[in-house]
């Protein structure tokens, strides 16, 4: 638990004790600490037993309801946290039931204070109808998301700290809450979508991905000596670049004959978080060879004829 999370905690318990037992708070008299019992007895003993009355018995009772609720809101989203650092999955389910838990203690905590303020719940129901607040407040939606979020995490889609492609976005999730996913790409840049909402994504985590270098040799060039150069020297660029290539990269041979070069191909496998990297390393040891041997990289040219008078 973080020590913040941790401050709060005390300072909450230490709210909660004074509340609970008025007759700690020097200021009240005793008629005033009676009735701030009472109503405490009728407030956590029938849970929602009000007296019907704003007094400010009652308003000390809610205020220790919220303090209570609010006290166990912290301690339960504390320990998913410290069940957060034993994997991606458990990091997963942990950022859902955190928001499930908030989003729970919030409604508990509201009605449950609204009740000790003597709010008749049961009449704003009955008056509204069940189905039109469902529909008012988007409960509905909420209900979607909710399950969509808890199918995601229990059959493992995708977790916290994976990097997905989502409708030509490509980033890591950082967050997936009991409404929302949210993923952040290269740039820093955030999108949060609605868990419902979530459909045909890319997991580029559970495969190792690919890196290519596409590089051009001129049709003068022997392409047997340059193979035999670049497969000579594909080991060592392995031993160089150990931290972004998981083995030694490999020559695919000629990818296509283009207007004013041969293109060849090399591959190199790497994980997801590091492709781009890889990708530029693979390039900038392909230049390096390339110049070090002699081995000239075509640019685009023009051949113009003149036609004779």
């Amino acid at each position: 638990m973080k020590s913040k999370n941790i401050l709060k905690v005390i300072v909450l318990a230490v709210v909660l004790m004074l509340l609970v037992n008025p007759g700690w708070i020097p200021f009240f008299d005793g008629a005033t600490k009676q009735s701030i019992a009472a109503s405490l007895q009728s407030a956590f003993g029938g849970l929602m037993g009000g007296t019907g009355m704003l007094t400010l018995a009652n308003i000390i009772a809610a205020l220790a309801v919220v303090a209570l609720v609010w006290l166990v809101c912290i301690v339960v989203c504390g320990i998913l946290e410290v069940m957060a650092k034993k994997g991606k999955q458990r990091r997963s389910m942990a950022g859902l039931f955190t928001s499930l838990t908030k989003f729970i203690c919030v409604i508990a905590g509201g009605v449950w204070a609204l009740g000790i303020l003597g709010v008749n719940l049961a009449g704003v129901f009955a008056s509204l109808g069940i189905a039109s607040l469902i529909i008012g407040f988007g409960a509905q939606s909420l209900i979607e998301d909710a399950i969509s979020g808890v199918f995601i995490i229990f059959e493992g889609q995708y977790n916290i700290g994976d990097i997905i492609v989502l409708d030509e976005f490509r980033g890591t999730v950082k967050n997936i809450g009991i409404r929302t996913t949210c993923i952040e790409d290269d740039g820093g840049n955030l999108k949060i979508v609605n868990n419902s909402d979530i459909r045909n994504l890319q997991n580029r985590s559970l495969n190792r991905s690919i890196a290519v270098c596409d590089i051009g040799i001129t049709y003068e060039a022997r392409v047997e000596e340059v193979e035999k150069v670049i497969l000579a020297n594909l080991p060592a660029m392995y031993e160089k670049n150990k931290d972004v290539f998981l083995a030694a990269p490999v020559y695919k041979g000629v990818e296509s004959l283009a207007d004013s070069a041969v293109v060849l191909r090399v591959v190199v496998d790497a994980t997801e978080a590091n492709f781009f990297a890889a990708r530029r390393r693979l390039n900038r040891e392909m230049k390096i060879l390339f110049d070090d041997n002699g081995i000239e990289i075509p640019f685009n040219q023009i051949v113009v004829h003149q036609a004779e008078n």
